[in-house]
């Protein structure tokens, strides 16, 4: 009944909205401002009366048609679309100079590697695979950005202080005189040793990705030296494009798994009161 009851107020929600799109259409507008006007001008309720009924069938009708809802959906996916590219654009200029020549040097080339497929095949269109080079730059600036702040993460980090920690929690749990101290002094060091544990994981997504990041640039340098060998699109679909998709989504899927680990470190120190320990940004 629990499910039956969302897939009900999803059904509900995806109704409403295109009823509002609908609502917000120029042309509604403009319909009922003509039947407002004509019924200034004639001094008489009719119109109003035929706009109300006009209206009531156009919102039964329209949100329903496919035509339309396919019209809705186009539009949302651009207004995405258009969202994430100002949002990435943003995040770019916060980049250190660095990172944004390598951003923009690797947009340069897969534009350059774009009009070169044209140019030496004569081909006019661009395949699916080649196509697909914008979102492997778009991957490359949201890697970029994961590894610049955990990198960041790492640095700002006091590694030795935990090592201290540890150490004065050994000690502690050696000298307890009683059971119940040394229980929750070897409870501290296991909080203490999974801390440093996590600290060596976020360390190994960090050179991973930017093994990853290499490994787009490389991509790219090797699409552009080849596509100048060139001469039928034929031979630009033997290309492998798989390998490196499927490494961006591991390295993705890594970086989700490992993603609680820093939020846990952080939440850890700021409970603990263990500013020193954490990131600037986050104290």
């Amino acid at each position: 009944m629990a499910n039956l009851g969302r897939i009900e107020r999803d059904i509900q929600r995806f109704q409403t909205s295109y009823l509002r799109e609908a609502l917000k259409e120029p042309i509604n507008f403009w319909g009922l401002a003509g039947f407002a006007v004509a019924a200034a001008y004639s001094f008489s309720v009719i119109p109003l009366l035929l706009a109300i009924i006009a209206e009531c069938v156009y919102l039964m009708v329209v949100p329903n048609l496919p035509a339309y809802r396919s019209l809705v959906q186009r539009r949302e996916r651009e207004r995405m679309a258009a969202q994430a590219k100002a949002a990435r654009e943003k995040l770019i200029k916060s980049f250190t100079p660095r990172e944004r020549e390598a951003v923009e040097y690797l947009r340069w080339l897969k534009g350059k590697i774009q009009d070169n497929y044209k140019k030496f095949t004569g081909s006019s269109v661009l395949p699916s695979n080649l196509q697909m080079l914008d979102q492997r730059w778009e991957d490359f600036v949201d890697l970029l950005d994961v590894y610049r702040r955990r990198k960041q993460h790492l640095k700002s980090i006091n590694r030795q202080a935990v090592h201290n920690q540890l150490a004065q929690a050994y000690r502690a749990a050696e000298n307890a005189t009683d059971e119940k101290t040394k229980r929750i002094q070897q409870t501290n060091v296991e909080i203490l040793k999974r801390r440093i544990a996590s600290f060596d994981e976020i360390e190994r997504s960090v050179k991973l990705v930017e093994g990853q990041l290499q490994s787009i640039e490389n991509f790219f340098s090797y699409l552009n030296d080849e596509i100048v060998t060139m001469s039928t699109p034929e031979k630009f679909s033997l290309l492998d494009f798989e390998q490196l998709s499927d490494s961006i989504a591991m390295t993705k899927q890594m970086l989700d798994a490992t993603a609680d680990e820093v939020g846990q470190l952080d939440a850890y120190n700021r409970e603990m009161g263990n500013y020193e320990l954490l990131p600037e940004a986050n104290r």
